[in-house]
Parts: C-alpha cells; sequence; structure tokens
C-alpha cells in the first residue's frame, strides 16, 4: 500500500485506541521518552529509582489492560535514568489472564504513539540450559514462539507497520553487546540465551523442558514475545534480559512455586537495578 492510499485509509479501532491512550500520558509530563522500559514479575522495583517521575495506574489509562497477575504493580512510570527520560511499565498483561493477543500488545502500541524507539524487555525465565543457575541475568538473543498465537494477525494497520515484519535483527545486536560490556564494567555475570515463549498459566511439564531443550531454546517464560513482534512491526529495537528464578520442571527434584519467583527477584534486585542505570542511557543515546 502506498503512502498516499495509507493516508486515505480510516485509522483502526486500535491505533485510534493508542493515539488516545499516548496523549493522555503525554498530557501529564513534560518528558518525552524515547526509551521505554517493561519489568517481568518481580523485577518492579527499579520503577521507584526514576527522578522526577509521573505515576499513572494501568486502569486511569483509556483503553489500557489491567495488570492482575502476581508482582506486577500495574502502572506507568515516567520518570529520569540519569538524564534520560524513560517510560516504565511497572508490570504487563499475559495472554493467560484472559487478554486478546491484541490487547496483550496495546501497551507496546502506545509506546508507539508516545514516540518510543527502542525498548527494554525483562522478564522472569526459568532456566532450561544446564549451564545457568538460579538468579542468573541473561541477555537475550533471539525467541521461539511456541503461544499458539501471532498478535498481529487479522487485518494489518499500515500505520504502525508493515505486513510482514522481518523479527531476524528485532534484538538488536548492538544493544546486547552494550549490556555484556556494562555486566562486564559492573561485575555483573551475564549469560546469553533463546527464549521459549509458552502462554502458561501452568508451568512447563519435565517433559516439555526436555523438548524446549532439543529444540534449542535456554529459558522458558509466559511473555515478552508478543510485546517483541509488535516492537518488530513498527522499527523499534529490543533489548530483552530474563532473570532466571527458578530452574524449569525435571531439572530440581522440587516444585516449581510462584513466591520462588518473586523471591529471586529480590535476591538480585541490587545487580539487576545496576544493570539497568547502566544500560537504559546508552539505549537513549542511540534514539535520541
Amino acid at each position: 500500500m502506498t503512502a498516499s492510499a495509507t493516508a486515505k485509509t480510516k485509522p483502526s479501532r486500535e491505533f485510534l485506541h493508542a493515539e488516545r491512550a499516548a496523549k493522555f500520558i503525554l498530557a501529564r509530563t513534560r518528558l518525552r521518552p524515547r526509551v521505554g522500559l517493561v519489568l517481568g514479575s518481580g523485577l518492579g522495583a527499579f520503577a521507584n529509582e526514576l527522578a522526577g517521575a509521573t505515576r499513572i495506574d494501568f486502569q486511569k489509562i483509556p483503553n489500557f489492560p489491567r495488570s492482575t497477575a502476581i508482582g506486577h504493580a500495574g502502572r506507568l512510570v515516567i520518570g529520569k535514568v540519569a538524564d534520560a527520560p524513560v517510560a516504565v511499565m511497572q508490570g504487563r498483561v499475559h495472554f493467560y489472564e484472559g487478554y486478546s493477543p491484541q490487547q496483550v500488545i496495546f501497551p507496546m502500541r502506545v509506546m508507539v504513539r508516545m514516540g518510543i524507539r527502542a525498548v527494554l524487555l525483562t522478564n522472569a525465565a526459568g532456566g532450561i540450559n544446564l549451564n545457568l543457575k538460579q538468579g542468573g541475568l541473561v541477555v537475550l538473543r533471539d525467541h521461539i514462539n511456541l503461544q499458539g498465537f501471532n498478535p498481529l494477525v487479522g487485518p494489518n494497520e499500515d500505520r504502525f507497520g508493515v505486513r510482514f515484519p522481518d523479527l531476524t535483527q528485532v534484538y538488536w545486536k548492538p544493544y546486547q553487546e552494550a549490556a555484556l560490556q556494562e555486566g562486564k564494567r559492573l561485575g555483573i555475570e551475564l549469560s546469553q540465551g533463546v527464549y521459549a515463549g509458552l502462554s502458561g498459566p501452568s508451568y512447563e511439564s519435565a517433559a516439555e523442558i526436555r523438548y524446549l531443550r532439543t529444540i534449542g531454546a535456554d529459558l522458558v517464560g509466559m511473555s515478552t514475545v508478543p510485546e517483541v513482534i509488535a516492537a518488530a512491526h513498527s522499527g523499534i529495537r529490543v533489548l530483552g534480559i530474563s532473570c532466571v528464578t527458578n530452574m524449569a520442571a525435571g531439572i530440581l527434584d522440587q516444585p516449581i512455586t510462584t513466591e520462588e519467583v518473586i523471591e529471586t527477584g529480590e535476591r538480585v534486585k541490587a545487580d539487576f537495578v545496576a544493570l539497568l542505570r547502566a544500560v537504559l542511557p546508552r539505549l537513549h543515546e542511540d534514539v535520541k
């Protein structure tokens, strides 16, 4: 579709809702962030570190889905890390909460309309690779989508992006390198890996974990992949960082609990916060 044809096409409801939500948010702050951050289960404390912050509950933002997951505060925080303005989602929504794929990626659509051009996505994940340790931080190289859906299914909104977005470079290699460099400088051990996204909400069986290891997954979780696809659709560069909050089924002879996930996130908070404080300004420099 040509640019002129796009301009004549009536905007979709999704686009209009995202535009309205973005204007609502930007009207409440003087900051104009170009970098977004999504904080996963048990990792939301970083949002309390921002300077000059404006905090908005998800439920107050027009058409914004509410987070019901444990360990997700459900709040958008806009503030500064050093001199870099950032938009931080203190929690996210998931397919397993009963939301549609389009609702799951709606916050990313809103970030696009706010002017975000780079995003750092974090999550709590189960460790599949036997070389990973509980509490370790992993820079994502790629993902495997096993959630059973693609959030771009349906009519394409050309104002967001092209019909068939390329995913080969969405996990932006310079951002991966920046994270690894900052981790080394700070004395924080970082691994690299591939994230498998499943729908949840049940944790995986031991047989499923053996299968995931066979196909090349290092970690497994229930989020992130739809956001990455939506980011790729709009040309946003992505850095993904997982916290290994538990070892996946069959690796340790013990059940997996949500309490364990939250407790591990709390235990690694200092390293996690230090890494984000170092990396986010570098993403800002790339897209400001």
